[in-house]
């Protein structure tokens, strides 16, 4: 977490969103989450003026067996304790994919309700249930009729517009006038095409409608965090964070009005 504080502020980012620290999505284990450490980590993020914005799990509630889904319903529910303590407003969950020998409309259905289940368990800390367009249910469309079967008013979207693009050829504007009031936090990534494969780029440098990303979140009136990702555990190959996290948000600072 001191790394992450320092390169933060550095840069100039008004916030972070918490995923992976020390290789540990299960951040509740972490000693910088708990007790002292806890409240060193709280008093370090009030000293550089910087906000949780967003706790992401890696909750997924796509699976067939009951007791699996139960099993990530309680990690949230230990995630939500956590961003209830960093003062973050939602957490990050994910639908996911169609297991084999499972159906759409049963594996939409088994989302929603796990979304349902969590968000009534969580509401008494004021922590939201936020679902990311990832996976076979990336689109907008997708996203939305999800939350709705849901229906419940703690739940929203983390709209991350190029999983969108990729995976449901999902227009930016398109995508926005979709989710619009559910969207609660934005990924923002620069892709470039090579060859039939989109590759992460510094930003400014891909060939991904970002601009037109921006241009769609102000014609909704978006004003929550804009939170860049670069996913170099998943990546190696590029930039390491000391370069793209800086790049970003000169881009940013120079580009979005």
């Amino acid at each position: 977490m001191p790394e992450i504080l320092s390169i933060a502020s550095a840069s100039g980012y008004d916030g972070i969103e918490l995923r992976f620290v020390e290789n540990e999505d299960s951040l509740w284990n972490l000693s910088a989450f708990r007790g002292q450490g806890l409240a060193a980590t709280k008093q370090s993020l009030s000293d550089y003026g910087l906000t949780i914005s967003c706790v992401d799990t890696s909750c997924r509630f796509h699976f067939p067996d009951p007791k699996e889904r139960s099993r990530w319903i309680e990690e949230g529910q230990r995630m939500a304790e956590l961003a209830a303590a960093l003062g973050a407003p939602g957490i990050r969950v994910f639908g996911d994919t169609i297991q084999t020998g499972a159906d759409r409309a049963s594996t939409r259905s088994w989302i929603a309700e796990s979304i349902r289940i969590l968000a009534e368990r969580i509401a008494a800390l004021g922590v939201e249930v936020w679902l990311e367009t990832h996976g076979d249910f990336a689109g907008a469309s997708e996203t939305a009729e999800i939350l709705t079967e849901a229906g419940s008013s703690r739940a929203g979207v983390v709209w991350d517009p190029a999983n969108c693009f990729i995976e449901s050829q999902d227009e930016p504007r398109q995508g926005a006038v979709i989710l619009g009031s559910t969207i609660r936090q934005v990924h923002l990534k620069d892709l470039c095409l090579n060859g039939t494969d989109w590759k992460l780029a510094l930003t400014g440098e891909g060939n991904f409608p970002l601009a037109e990303v921006c241009d769609a979140l102000q014609q909704i009136g978006y004003k929550g965090f804009a939170s860049f990702e670069w996913e170099k555990k998943w990546h190696p190959e590029i930039p390491d964070a000391t370069i793209a996290l800086p790049h970003f948000a000169r881009w940013f600072r120079e580009n979005v009005k």
